[in-house]
C-alpha cells in the first residue's frame, strides 16, 4: 500500500502539477477561471447543481455563491438535469431572456469568487460521428462564452451506452466516440484551465466487469487529454463510503486524480427522504488524492446548509493537502483537536480523522451557524428583487432583504420562478422522475426585464441566429419597464412585504388586563436543529435519536406480551420496564412535535417552505406511532401479531417515516401514510390517544353534533344521549380495547372506534347493551308516523342486524369500525392517521378486514370513508336495505 502510493504521487506529480497541489498556498492568490496567480490549479470544492426536480432559482443561486465565498469553497457546476436546454433539447440556444439571466448568474459568481463551470450533457441522442451534430454543440458553447463563461463541463452520465450504427461505422467503442467529441470540444474552446468530463461509467458498480478492467476506463485514461478533468461517484451512485484505495484504484485506470461528484446529500430518487446530517465516510486523506470534491446536494435550497458547511469543513481540515495527521488550520489548532477528540470518545468515527474531521463536531458548528437564520424574516420573492442585468453589478441576495423586518413580521411568499424547466437524467444513476413538478413559466414575466435592445446580451445573441427571440416582448418592454418601476417602488403594493405596525409608525396593539394575551410563539433551539438533523440524517444510516427511537419502538412492540390485557401473569419488573421504555419514547416522540411547532413557528418562512414537507411527513408518522404504544401499554392482547426480521434502515424509501411505518401493523396501507402537508404551513397539534371511560361524555357530543349534520332534524334535547347510545354506546362500552380519540387545545374533536369480530360483539350486544337500552327508552307505537327520535328508539326494540351479515362476507371483514371527525378539525391528514391507529389495533389482534355502516343519505360519510380507502361491497343477501356497506382489508 505505501509502495502504491508512493508510485501514484510520482505518476500524478509528473503529468498534473495540479492534482498533487490541493490547496491554495499560503499567500497566493486565486481568481475565478480555475488558476491561481501563482499559476498552480487549484482544488476544486464547491457545489454542483445536478440534481433531477425543479432546478434552484436565481437568487438561491446567488445566495449559495455568497455562502460558498464565505465558508471557503470555490466552484458551481451548472447541470440541472431539468434545465431542458442542459439535456434534453441541448441542440436549442438560449434565447435573449435566458441569456440575460446565464450573465447575470456568472457575473454573481465571479463578484463572490466563485468559478461558474456551465455543464452539458448531450448524450441522450447526439451522434457522434456528425460534424453537423459536433458543429451545433460547438455553436451552443460559443453562446455560453460570449456570456462570460470560461470553465465547462461535458457530461455523458445516465444514457443508453449502445451506439447508433453511423457512429458504429466510425468509433470502436463508446468510449472512443465520447473522448474523441471531448478532446476536440476542450482544443475547440481554447483548452480552459478547467473542463469536466463525466464518463457513462462514473461509479465502481457501473464499471464492467470492475473499476481496474473496465475497457470504457482504460480507454478514457489513455485517450483523454491530460488536461480535462473526470467526474467520479465513488463505488456506488450514492456512495456510503469512498476510501483512498478505491481513488488510487480509479486514479490509476484514469491517469488522473478525479473529480468527485458526491450525492451523499442527494434526495432526489425519493420524495420521502431529506439529508441533514454531516458530510461523513471521506477521510481527509483524499484531499491530496483528488483534484476537486462536488457535492450534489439536496433538491430543496435551503436545506443543504448543513451539507456545504460541513463539505467546508472537511476541506478546511486538510486543504492543504497533508498525508498525515495534522490539526485543522484554522488558527486555533490545539484547541480544535483537543475538541474533536472530545467529540469522538465513543463515536464511530474513523481513527484515522481523529486530528483532522470529525462529522459531529462540523455538524455542530453548521447547526449552531444555521440556527441563527431561522429567526431572520426572510424569504426569496423575484418580484420584490431588483434585476441584476448588464447595466448594474450584481446584487447580494442578503442586501436585499429589509433591514427593518422584526422577528415578528409575516410575510407570503411568491417564488421566483426557476431558469429553464424540464428533462430528465443525473450522475446518480437510475432515472427517476422528477420530485417536484416544475411550474409552467421557466422565465421571468415580461415585467421584470429590462429593455434588451441595446444591451450586450443582446447584440451576442443576434450574432448567433438562429435565435428564438420574443420580439413583441421586445417591443412591449418600455412600456412594462415603467410599471415595473412603479411596483418595486410602491410600498404599498400586493407585492411588497408585510409590514409591523412598529415599522410603520403605528402604535403595536396592546390587550386589555382582561383580555387574551398575544400569541408568542416558543424560539426554535439548537437541540431542535439537532434533532431535525438527527431524524433526517444521511442515506445508510439514521442519527443517533433516530436510531434509538427505531430500537425504542421495535422492543415496546416486540415485548408487548407483558402488559397485554388478557396476559395469564404479569411480571411486575417486566411489566415496570415496559411502562418506563414507554414514557421514555413518548418523550421523545414529543420531542419530535414540540420541534415541528417551533420550527413552523420561526421567522425565515423561506427555510420553512423548504423543510415543512419533510418535518410535516415525520411528524404525522411520530405521532400515530406514539398513539400506537399508547395503545399497545393497555389494549393490546398477547397474540399482537407483527412482521418479523428487521432489515437494515436503509435498504427501504423513505427514510425514518418509512421505517417507522414498516414496524406498524398496516404498514402496507401506503395510502394512509400518504399525508401531504397543508398549502400554508401551520403549528396546530392534534394527539391521538386511546380512548378512556371518562371520555364518554365528549365523545357522544362529537356524535351528536356530528349526526345533526348529515340529516335533518336532532339531535333530540328530550333524549341527549339517545344518537350516542345508537350509534357509539355499545363500541364505547363493550369493545372499548379498540377506541382512539382526536384531541385538540380545546378537547376532543374526533373518534374512532371498532371491535375485532362483531359475531362476538353482536351476541354481547344482545346479552346486555341491547336490554339496557330497551329498559332505557321505551318501545314507541310503531302504527303511527314515527319522529327520527323515535324510529331510533325503536331500533333498540328490533333484531340487531350485525351478526346477521353473510359469512362469506365476515369471513373477509370480520371487524366493525366507526370513524368521525368534527367538521371543525381542517386538516385531513388526521382522519387518516386515526384510522392507521385503530386499524393498527385491529390487525395487531388478528384481523385482516374491516368494514362500517353508512346510512344511505349521509353522502358525507360515504365520501369521508372513501377517502380513508373503504370501498361500497357490493350488496349481498343479508345486507340491510337502507344502509351501505363498506369495507376495507388489512
Amino acid at each position: 500500500m505505501v509502495q502504491q502510493e508512493k508510485t501514484m504521487e510520482s505518476r500524478q506529480q509528473a503529468e498534473d502539477a495540479g492534482a498533487s497541489s490541493p490547496g491554495t498556498a499560503e499567500g497566493s492568490i486565486e481568481e475565478p477561471g480555475g488558476v491561481e496567480r501563482s499559476g498552480r490549479r487549484k482544488f476544486i470544492s464547491g457545489v454542483v447543481e445536478g440534481f433531477y426536480g425543479r432546478p434552484w432559482t436565481m437568487e438561491q443561486r446567488k445566495e449559495l455563491f455568497r455562502r460558498q465565498q464565505k465558508w471557503g469553497l470555490n466552484t458551481y457546476l451548472y447541470a440541472p438535469k431539468d434545465d431542458c436546454k442542459h439535456r434534453m433539447f441541448w441542440r436549442e440556444m438560449y434565447s435573449v431572456e435566458e441569456a440575460e439571466q446565464l450573465m447575470t448568474l456568472m457575473a454573481a459568481a465571479k463578484e463572490h469568487g466563485i468559478e461558474f463551470i456551465y455543464a452539458i450533457s448531450p448524450g441522450l441522442d447526439i451522434t457522434f460521428s456528425s460534424q453537423k451534430e459536433v458543429s451545433t454543440l460547438k455553436r451552443k458553447l460559443d453562446q455560453v462564452c460570449q456570456f462570460g463563461c470560461k470553465s465547462f463541463a461535458l457530461l455523458f452520465d445516465d444514457i443508453d451506452p449502445n451506439m447508433c450504427p453511423a457512429d458504429k461505422e466510425v468509433f470502436s467503442s463508446f468510449a472512443h466516440a465520447q473522448v474523441s467529441i471531448t478532446n476536440e470540444i476542450f482544443q475547440y474552446l481554447g483548452e480552459p484551465e478547467t473542463f469536466l468530463f463525466c464518463p457513462t461509467e462514473y461509479c465502481g458498480t457501473f464499471c464492467c466487469p470492475n473499476v481496474p478492467q473496465s475497457p470504457y476506463l482504460r480507454t478514457v485514461g489513455e485517450k483523454l487529454l491530460p488536461g480535462i478533468d473526470v467526474l467520479w461517484t465513488g463505488p456506488k451512485v450514492v456512495s456510503k463510503d469512498i476510501t483512498v484505495e478505491s481513488i488510487e484504484e480509479v486514479s490509476k485506470i484514469l491517469k488522473r486524480a478525479p473529480v468527485i461528484w458526491d450525492n451523499i446529500h442527494a434526495n432526489d430518487y425519493d420524495q420521502k427522504r431529506l439529508f441533514l446530517g454531516p458530510y461523513k465516510g471521506r477521510s481527509t486523506e483524499l484531499i491530496p488524492r483528488l483534484r476537486g470534491v462536488l457535492t450534489n446536494p439536496n433538491c430543496e435550497f435551503e436545506s443543504n446548509f448543513v451539507a456545504i458547511h460541513t463539505l467546508a469543513t472537511w476541506y478546511k481540515s486538510n486543504m492543504n493537502g497533508v498525508r498525515k495527521d495534522v490539526v485543522m488550520t484554522d488558527g486555533e489548532d490545539s484547541a480544535v483537536s483537543i475538541q474533536i477528540r472530545l467529540e469522538n470518545e465513543g463515536s464511530d468515527e474513523e481513527l484515522e480523522t481523529d486530528m483532522l474531521y470529525s462529522p459531529q463536531l462540523a455538524l455542530k458548528l453548521a447547526l449552531t451557524e444555521w440556527l441563527g437564520e431561522f429567526g431572520e424574516p426572510h424569504q426569496y420573492n423575484s418580484r420584490q428583487v431588483p434585476h441584476s442585468g448588464p447595466k448594474s453589478s450584481a446584487i447580494d441576495v442578503a442586501t436585499l432583504v429589509s433591514p427593518n423586518l422584526g422577528s415578528s413580521t409575516t410575510v407570503t411568499t411568491v417564488y421566483q420562478q426557476p431558469i429553464m424547466s424540464q428533462a430528465a437524467g443525473s450522475a446518480e444513476g437510475e432515472q427517476q422522475p422528477p420530485k417536484r413538478e416544475p411550474e409552467e413559466e421557466p422565465m421571468e414575466t415580461a415585467a421584470e426585464k429590462p429593455d434588451e435592445t441595446d444591451t450586450p446580451v443582446a447584440k451576442a445573441t443576434e450574432e448567433l441566429k438562429p435565435m428564438d427571440t420574443d420580439r413583441e416582448a421586445v417591443s412591449e418592454v418600455a412600456s412594462t419597464e415603467a410599471a415595473t418601476t412603479s411596483v418595486q417602488e410602491d410600498p404599498g403594493s400586493d407585492v411588497a412585504p408585510m409590514q409591523t405596525d412598529e415599522q410603520l409608525g403605528r402604535e403595536p396593539f396592546v390587550p386589555g388586563p382582561d383580555e387574551k394575551p398575544l400569541y408568542t410563539a416558543e424560539a426554535l433551539t439548537l437541540e431542535d436543529l439537532n434533532l431535525l438533523a438527527e431524524l433526517f440524517y444521511l442515506p445508510y444510516e439514521h442519527g443517533p435519536k433516530a436510531a434509538h427511537m427505531l430500537r425504542e419502538f421495535n422492543w415496546l412492540r416486540a415485548n408487548s406480551g407483558v402488559v397485554s390485557v388478557n396476559a395469564k401473569s404479569k411480571d411486575p419488573e417486566k411489566v415496570a420496564e415496559w411502562q418506563g421504555r414507554a414514557d421514555k419514547f413518548e418523550e421523545m416522540c414529543c420531542a419530535v412535535i414540540r420541534m415541528f411547532t417551533r420550527l413552523s413557528n420561526s421567522a425565515n418562512r423561506t427555510i420553512l417552505y423548504d423543510l415543512y414537507p419533510y418535518i410535516w411527513d415525520i411528524k404525522s408518522i411520530v405521532s400515530m406511532v406514539k398513539s400506537f404504544v399508547q395503545w399497545l401499554g393497555c389494549r393490546s392482547q398477547s397474540s399482537a401479531q407483527f412482521l418479523s426480521g428487521d432489515p437494515e434502515p436503509w435498504a427501504f424509501r423513505g427514510g425514518l417515516a418509512g421505517e417507522l411505518q414498516r414496524l406498524l401493523p398496516i404498514d402496507g396501507a401506503n395510502d394512509l401514510f400518504h399525508q401531504p402537508p397543508p398549502s400554508l404551513p401551520t403549528s396546530k397539534i392534534y394527539s391521538i390517544r386511546p380512548y378512556f371511560p371518562k371520555d364518554e361524555p365528549e365523545v357522544y357530543r362529537i356524535c351528536r353534533e356530528m349526526y345533526k349534520e348529515g340529516v335533518d332534524g336532532g339531535p333530540f334535547p328530550e333524549q341527549p344521549d339517545l344518537i350516542g347510545d345508537r350509534f357509539v354506546g355499545g363500541l364505547l362500552n363493550l369493545s372499548p380495547d379498540y377506541g382512539f380519540v382526536l384531541e385538540d387545545e380545546e378537547g376532543i374533536c374526533g373518534y374512532a372506534l371498532g371491535t375485532a369480530d362483531v359475531k362476538p360483539f353482536a351476541k354481547k350486544c344482545r346479552m346486555s347493551w341491547i336490554p339496557s337500552m330497551q329498559e332505557k327508552y321505551s318501545k314507541p307505537d310503531s302504527e303511527k308516523d314515527l319522529s327520527e327520535a323515535e324510529k331510533m328508539m325503536l331500533s333498540f326494540h328490533e333484531e340487531e342486524y350485525e351478526d346477521g351479515l353473510p359469512e362469506t362476507f365476515l369471513s373477509n371483514f370480520p371487524s366493525l369500525i366507526k370513524v368521525q371527525i368534527h367538521t371543525k378539525v381542517t386538516d385531513p391528514s388526521v382522519a387518516k392517521s386515526m384510522m392507521g391507529c385503530l386499524l393498527s389495533s385491529l390487525k395487531a389482534n388478528g384481523s385482516h378486514g374491516a368494514f362500517c355502516e353508512v346510512r344511505q343519505t349521509d353522502r358525507r360519510m360515504l365520501d369521508f370513508y372513501s377517502k380513508l380507502g373503504c370501498f361500497e361491497v357490493a350488496k349481498m343477501e343479508g345486507f340491510p336495505k337502507d344502509v351501505i356497506i363498506m369495507g376495507r382489508s388489512l
